[in-house]
């Protein structure tokens, strides 16, 4: 049971490094060439958004803001 839960562990944190990986491409993207239309979306405008949303909230914000950067640096 336990090599199942760590081998999924491993799969989602890959996933996130991926995930991650292209967010930061498409922002790259996004700053040299502007809105391209196979972006598909606003990245730079959602995480200026994101970000907003978390600075509005306060302390709640601030605590969200944490969990999720500890859930990045943390290894499995």
């Amino acid at each position: 049971m336990s090599d199942w839960f760590t081998m999924v562990k491993t799969w989602i944190y890959r996933l996130v490094e991926l995930g991650l990986a292209l967010i930061a491409l498409g922002v790259i993207v996004q700053i040299l060439f502007g809105n391209t239309p196979f972006l598909g979306a606003d990245i730079v405008g959602n995480l200026t958004g994101l970000i907003g949303a978390l600075g509005d909230n306060g302390l709640v914000g601030l605590i969200a803001l944490a969990i999720i950067l500890w859930l990045f640096i943390k290894k499995p």
